[in-house]
């Protein structure tokens, strides 16, 4: 588009609003308070139409079937609730399993055929045979303690202060695990030994609230729980702990699968929406 015909467009549109939505210095345009919010209202009203868009396909598919997902525990609470609603707002006859364990339990489950999808954080990433994967999103891993730790009410909190204290990890023999381990190792550190092992984010939860322990929360769900002073986040840099989320099913399945293919859409339009 030309320079003149983007100056008529602005003009046509500030001649709409009644205002200025943007400003000039030099060859530069810099949107105004007023454009800001109209950009942002357009952005909105052109995501509505998306979904439209979206919405109409999937109910004219008309796919019933069903698929079964396997989730790890710090990515199910943020990814899936929306995801399920689109898919099931799209096609209410198609049926979704969940499954939660960690990831070296899914993976075998994926493979067999269990399994259609397996979604979870990733440490070190590769290539694995006869599965293909999809990034999905990126977001820190922080480390929490209940409000009520007495590590939380001295100030500053290095790592070192922080090992020899209980805390609530991953299962042993889980990537996850490794990863956090290898953290330990970074900052010249060896793992905690006085550990609980637990995949439930509520029982994490209330063990934070129960005793002075130290846990692992991904960075929404963590600010989510620090708002009303449940949890408190403390300023220890995890050094990108787990903060990969991929999607992973069978080479060549997404096609005679509708069901698959509709939920890995929905899943990428909801992780759009979110991060």
């Amino acid at each position: 588009m030309t320079q003149p015909a983007v100056s008529k467009q602005i003009a046509e549109l500030e001649k709409i609003v009644g205002a200025p939505v943007v400003t000039r210095d030099r060859n530069r345009l810099y949107l105004t308070p007023i454009g800001t919010r109209l950009a942002d209202h357009a952005r909105k009203a052109l995501g509505q139409i998306d979904r439209a868009a979206f919405d109409i396909e999937a109910m004219t598919s008309g796919v019933s079937g069903s698929v079964s997902v396997g989730v790890v525990s710090s990515v199910g609470p943020t990814l899936l609730p929306n995801t399920i609603a689109l898919l099931k707002r799209s096609t209410p006859q198609a049926n979704v399993s969940v499954s939660e364990g960690h990831f070296v339990e899914l993976l075998p489950q994926l493979k067999s055929g269990t399994l259609d999808l397996v979604i979870a954080r990733i440490w070190q990433p590769h290539e694995l045979a006869g599965i293909d994967q999809m990034a999905l999103f990126s977001e820190p891993v922080v480390v929490v303690a209940g409000r009520n730790h007495p590590l939380v009410q001295g100030g500053d909190v290095a790592w070192a202060d922080v090992s020899s204290h209980p805390w609530i990890l991953p299962q042993p023999n889980s990537i996850a695990r490794q990863a956090v381990d290898a953290l330990f190792a970074a900052n010249g550190l060896s793992p905690p030994i006085n550990t609980i092992a637990s995949l439930s984010i509520a029982l994490n939860l209330e063990l934070l609230g129960a005793m002075p322990a130290f846990g692992l929360l991904p960075l929404r769900l963590a600010q989510a729980q620090a708002a009303p002073g449940d949890i408190v986040i403390l300023p220890l840099d995890t050094r990108d702990l787990l903060s990969e989320a991929r999607c992973f099913w069978r080479k060549d399945e997404v096609s005679p699968n509708a069901t698959l293919s509709l939920f890995l859409k929905c899943l990428y339009k909801n992780c759009k929406f979110l991060f």
